[in-house]
């Protein structure tokens, strides 16, 4: 794993700001793909946010796995280098949320989302755990294992809007992961970019995001991939903000328009939330356990 340089690591003050969430289509266009998120950065720090967080496979998307694997780049290689340097450029924190990173195993890669400071520093890296093999009844089928090498760890960190759970997609259908990231790990927004597809989306995307929001008591970003990739991909779009209490506070009008959403991210409205409800106090792991590693094991946390 790329571990983030000294300056990454140094403590970010979290005071909630206003941030913004897009929505994109990728394709196999490596260079339009650069364009279309260049002109998504430029808008949100026009907007003045602290930080904008992107999609699920925002750099590329292929019409098989095998080309993901042949474009698949180190996290200091040139590609990366080309995105830290937007968010350096615009003094923006930038969640990267899918990158389709070389592995240590020739035909797979890994899923990687991205943290990026303001300053074009790594600041936290996360490698997607669950990945998604499926048959959708009337749907599409999908198995990503195939072509992505799961990650082993948890991963929290600061930044200007808050304290970040990471994560990824699929991630999404397994709340005992962000239980862990909130109650064990402290945090206070979780990051769920996706590309999920038309079918699942329709069905499952609000309801899981607004639970998560809900039972974590923080805040939920999720951005999205929208509309046709290619002949054999769509994704169902409708990136959101969620706050602690489920209320859907930015939505895009188009759910498959390119472009951004913006939210202010409340610190002191979440700690009343939890204040209000004090679940952490109430969850009884005498009965069910904690699944968690009480010695932190699989969990990096860069604060």
């Amino acid at each position: 794993m790329a571990s983030p340089n000294d300056a990454a690591r140094a403590s970010v003050e979290r005071k909630g700001s206003k941030v913004a969430v897009a929505q994109m289509r990728s394709t196999g266009d490596i260079e339009a793909n650069f364009e279309t998120v260049a002109s998504l950065v430029k808008d949100a720090a026009s907007a003045s946010c602290s930080m904008l967080f992107l999609p699920e496979s925002f750099s590329f998307i292929g019409t098989r796995g095998s080309e993901g694997i042949a474009i698949a780049d180190q996290l200091d290689g040139p590609l990366m280098g080309r995105y830290r340097q937007l968010a350096r450029d615009h003094s923006i924190w930038l969640s990267l949320g899918g990158f389709q990173e070389t592995s240590t195993e020739p035909n797979r890669l890994h899923n990687t989302h991205v943290i990026v400071n303001d300053s074009g520093d790594i600041a936290a890296v996360y490698r997607k755990i669950h990945l998604f093999d499926v048959d959708v009844p009337n749907g599409p089928k999908l198995l990503e294992s195939a072509s992505t090498a799961p990650g082993s760890e948890l991963v929290v960190t600061d930044s200007p809007a808050g304290r970040l759970g990471v994560t990824t997609c699929y991630d999404l259908r397994f709340p005992q992961m962000y239980q862990q990231l909130r109650f064990r790990h402290g945090a206070e927004i979780l990051l769920v970019p996706s590309a999920f597809t038309k079918t699942t989306g329709e069905a499952h995307w609000e309801v899981l995001l607004r639970a998560r929001a809900i039972e974590c008591q923080c805040y939920v970003i999720a951005a999205a991939q929208a509309g046709r990739h290619n002949e054999k991909r769509e994704s169902f779009g409708d990136a959101l903000i969620i706050d602690p209490w489920g209320r859907i506070v930015a939505r895009l009008e188009d759910p498959l328009a390119v472009g951004i959403a913006t939210a202010e991210i409340d610190l002191a409205a979440l700690q009343s939330v939890r204040t209000s409800m004090p679940v952490a106090q109430h969850r009884r792991y005498d009965i069910y356990g904690d699944s968690g590693a009480s010695d932190g094991r699989g969990v990096r946390s860069t604060l």
